[in-house]
């Protein structure tokens, strides 16, 4: 892999992870397109879990206050009964017990993911099917909701829909979102809850997956790890201050285009053997 080639995964990283269109649907699709067959599977798996932790540090640093206050409150009221907590508190919770779904199914079917479901065409009919899906949950779902009105039920089944994303084309924040939408969330709640809610599941997984293969990386390949995983993160900060100012007023619609669109070139290549 040049170094070309890992900015471009970079910055590929850092567009998607935080749009509902399915980060690692377009890296594994980029590097499909690419040719990066000089690579091991180890080799590979380090550095996009490297990249994917880049991004994943945007959240921390752009939600770092909010972070800090969640931490505070939890720290001193999380053993009170929950009714009586502040919303920060309660939101620490929250996003432990909306991380569960995806740590147990993650655990569960490790093996299948791995090696069964990441395949193309999957990504390519997860991709159309759940872009489908989110078009509908953007037009007709109520979105009143705001974040300080999640509780434990609606908490979980945000989980639920981030769990998800375990199958390539799905999408972290697409799954999510969309299942915060038809819980009658607004946009920019189901938006902000989802980015807090994959810090500890994808900051976790990318830091096993880089210890467990980083050692794999040649010399020339961590450098460009490294500035690949510098990129990511720039340009996913870049998204997530864009993505919520855009929700205060915009749709996902571009997004569900954008899916379909991406879902059905893709379906094409494939059965016309291009790709």
């Amino acid at each position: 892999m040049s170094l070309i080639e890992a900015l471009l995964l970079g910055i590929i990283q850092g567009l998607t992870e935080f749009l509902p269109i399915s980060s690692s649907a377009h890296v594994q699709i980029a590097q499909e397109l690419m040719g990066l067959s000089e690579l091991s599977k180890p080799q590979l798996t380090a550095f996009i879990a490297t990249i994917q932790i880049g991004s994943e540090l945007a959240v921390v640093v752009y939600f770092f206050r909010t972070i800090i206050e969640i931490l505070k409150a939890f720290f001193t009221e999380g053993l009170r009964p929950f009714s009586k907590q502040s919303s920060q508190s309660k939101l620490g919770w929250l996003i432990i017990i909306g991380t569960l779904p995806i740590v147990a199914l993650g655990l569960l079917f490790q093996d299948f993911i791995e090696n069964q479901l990441r395949q193309l065409w999957v990504i390519a009919l997860m991709l159309i099917g759940f872009g489908i899906l989110l078009g509908i949950a953007d037009r007709y779902a109520p979105k009143r909701k705001t974040i300080e009105e999640l509780n434990f039920k609606s908490g979980l089944v945000f989980g639920f829909g981030q769990a998800l994303a375990l199958i390539p084309g799905v999408s972290r924040s697409g799954g999510s979102i969309t299942v915060g939408l038809m819980l009658g969330f607004t946009r920019e709640a189901a938006a902000r809850y989802s980015f807090l809610l994959a810090i500890p599941a994808v900051l976790a997984a990318g830091g096993y997956q880089f210890l467990k293969s980083y050692q794999d990386l040649p010399q020339d390949l961590l450098w460009a790890t490294v500035a690949a995983t510098v990129v990511s993160f720039a340009v996913g900060y870049s998204v997530i201050a864009w993505l919520l100012k855009y929700l205060a007023k915009g749709s996902f619609m571009p997004f569900v285009i954008w899916r379909v669109g991406v879902g059905t070139l893709l379906l094409t290549g494939l059965g016309l053997g291009l790709i």
